[in-house]
């Protein structure tokens, strides 16, 4: 598989611009539809190697990968968007994003039908996010990236992978109907 050219992390902009004023996103597809993640918290792209399942768990948690010996969760981006499941294809492969979970970075992996390509941007390009159409939640949504009349969804990667939200509809999942306090 051929990935696009991602910076390393040495040489990724910690703010998200780089020396020219530009911002840089990653841009990936999902069904027909193409989405733009800003590289900053982005670690990584790997070929999809399977994952381990884990029961009881929402269906947007697909499962884990052993990642260089770190056990690293997997989530279905379509699935947390209320979609279909992401399909296993050739193309299919794992965005690994580093989030902050209480002081300290954890790699999440995202299920990603395929990576495009990596973007400079001027941010002029992007537009506020609307307020209705996107077919997302509003907060999932950073704002419109437009590239020659076709926009593509810049997502907001601190609400889409929050990791107290996750961890909410995680505990939700593993409360069986009937088990709760009162029950008989």
């Amino acid at each position: 598989m051929s990935s696009p050219n991602l910076p390393t992390s040495a040489a990724r902009p910690q703010n998200g611009l780089t020396a020219l004023g530009t911002q840089q996103y990653l841009t990936f597809t999902l069904g027909n539809e193409l989405f733009a993640l800003p590289i900053s918290p982005i670690r990584e792209i790997i070929e999809f190697p399977g994952l381990t399942e884990i029961p009881l768990t929402p269906a947007f948690l697909r499962g884990v990968i052993n990642l260089r010996g770190a056990v690293v969760p997997v989530i279905d981006l379509s699935v947390r968007f209320g979609r279909n499941a992401t399909g296993i294809a050739r193309r299919t492969c794992i965005v690994i994003v580093e989030v902050n979970i209480e002081d300290n970075v954890h790699p999440i992996g995202v299920i990603v039908d395929a990576v495009s390509e990596v973007l400079e941007v001027d941010p002029t390009q992007i537009e506020q996010r609307p307020g209705f159409g996107a077919g997302l939640r509003a907060d999932f949504v950073a704002g419109m990236l437009n590239l020659g009349g076709r926009f593509v969804v810049v997502l907001d990667v601190s609400n889409v992978l929050s990791p107290d939200e996750l961890e909410n509809l995680i505990s939700a999942a593993h409360v069986a109907p009937g088990s709760g306090p009162g029950a008989h």
